[in-house]
This record gives C-alpha cells, sequence and structure tokens, in this order.
C-alpha cells in the first residue's frame, strides 16, 4: 500500500497561515529543499486542494526553463511535470494539464482508492484542509512539519476542532542552519 506523506510548515504557536492566508514568514532555502527532496523522489503523486494547485500549477510547469532558474527550480520543475497529481475541489471541473484527476465527492474514500493503487508514495504539500480531512479519516501515515521560529499571534490553525486524539511517533528530526526545525512523525494505527 502506498504512504501518504503530508508536508506542511507551521509557526511556533500552531498556525500554518496568517489570518487572511499569508505564508510570508515561512523560511525555505537550500537546506530545507534538499531535505525535503529526498521524500519527494520516492513520490509518484501529489495531492493539492484548489487553492494550492494553483499556486503550484501557475510556477512550477515552466519554473526549470527559467534562465535564472535554481538547481531546486529545475528538479522540482522536472518532478512536478512527471508526477500523477489529485486535485481535491468543488470549483475544478476539469483542466488541460495532464496527469491530473479531480476529486470532487466523497474524498477520503476516493483518497484511499488512489492509497490502494500500486505505485510509490503521494506527498501533500501543503493544503492544510486537505490534511485534516485525511488525518479525521486516519488516511495521513506520515507528518512532515518545518516548524519555523517565529510567532504569528492569530492565523489559520494546524488542527482546529480535531475529534480525538492522534498518537504519533518521532522517526527523525532535523534543525536547520536557519532555526527551522524539521519533525517527521507516523501515525500509530
Amino acid at each position: 500500500m502506498r504512504r501518504i506523506v503530508l508536508f506542511l510548515h507551521v509557526s511556533l504557536d500552531g498556525f500554518v497561515a496568517g489570518p487572511n492566508g499569508e505564508m510570508d514568514w515561512i523560511h525555505v532555502d537550500d537546506e530545507i529543499f534538499e531535505y525535503a527532496g529526498r521524500e519527494t523522489d520516492k513520490a509518484d503523486t501529489a495531492l493539492y486542494g484548489r487553492v494550492t494547485y494553483e499556486m503550484m500549477e501557475a510556477y512550477w510547469p515552466n519554473a526549470g526553463a527559467q534562465p535564472n532558474a535554481s538547481k531546486h527550480d529545475i528538479q522540482h520543475s522536472s518532478w512536478y511535470n512527471g508526477v500523477e497529481k489529485i486535485v481535491v475541489s468543488r470549483t475544478i471541473k476539469n483542466t488541460p494539464a495532464k496527469n491530473v484527476n479531480i476529486v470532487s465527492d466523497n474524498v477520503p474514500d476516493a483518497i484511499n482508492q488512489f492509497k490502494q493503487r500500486d505505485g510509490n508514495n503521494i506527498v501533500i504539500f501543503g493544503s492544510p484542509s486537505i490534511g485534516r480531512l485525511l488525518t479525521q479519516h486516519k488516511l495521513i501515515d506520515e507528518y512532515w512539519l518545518f516548524i519555523n521560529p517565529v510567532i504569528l499571534g492569530k492565523g489559520i490553525p494546524l488542527f482546529p476542532e480535531m475529534r480525538e486524539r492522534l498518537k504519533l511517533t518521532l522517526l527523525a528530526h532535523n534543525v536547520f542552519y536557519s532555526g527551522v526545525v524539521a519533525l517527521q512523525y507516523g501515525n500509530e494505527l
């Protein structure tokens, strides 16, 4: 069975975005990209909510071909263009992009069907609402949380209104030069 791995940046006080969805506080650099890239390389599918998918689709298809493209831009653009994408949306009905599956109904069941297929891991970048939904249905296998050294005070919380306790096991951790701390947790099912 394929694993679903959730990647999220989070503030020290537990927010994934500012009150208006701001993400300008998130720190990323080559060190973090390389660390996360090891897991990305194990995945052949990316899972997004509509908002995150639209952000990704606006940048990644051509990012690697730009004259000033970084090593990460080239690598991730190539990966992005080659992987299957699952987009959870009630408003997107179809897209001209290739390798895109739209899921709009019975989301947990549909995602579980993708999980049961042969293939490599499924990664979720951002998309906190999808992460919360799949957490409630016990479909996330690993959580990669990148704790940024900032306190926002208010914003969109990582896990609001959890219905039940979820026990996780620390699998790995890493402290980056920037002060970001990566915590990799496995779900104890």
